[in-house]
């Protein structure tokens, strides 16, 4: 997300040794912000993720957003979002966003034109 500021969240930065007790029943695909390169920060406790992300906070515009599992216009819309909601952004693509509602999910792709102006 390089270039993008982040809004200052109730996310933090987990303290103390981090480490998983047992196997985890791997989540259906969209359904956590959880992909094999990186998951939403409030996961690292849970699940196993290359990185994890502190999100930036933005909300759906004024049309909604459509969530996909891949970053296509092609791609079938598996969940949509009303405008207004709030949605945490974690990784930017071109002019895709993936992202969610809260770390419970769901998470995917929506354009980035569907997330209302920074600051609106």
């Amino acid at each position: 997300m390089s270039g993008a500021t982040r809004e200052e969240t109730e996310y933090a930065v987990p303290a103390g040794v981090l480490g998983l007790k047992g196997p985890v029943e791997k989540p259906a695909p969209g359904a956590l912000p959880l992909r094999g390169d990186l998951a939403h920060i409030a996961l690292a406790g849970t699940h196993l993720a290359a990185h994890y992300v502190i999100p930036q906070v933005r909300v759906v515009g004024e049309a909604g957003a459509g969530l996909r599992l891949v970053p296509r216009d092609d791609s079938e819309v598996f969940a949509q979002l009303a405008p207004g909601t709030r949605f945490e952004l974690l990784d930017v693509a071109g002019g895709w966003v993936w992202g969610c509602p809260g770390p419970h999910g769901p998470a995917g792709w929506c354009r980035t034109g569907e997330l209302a102006p920074e600051g609106a």
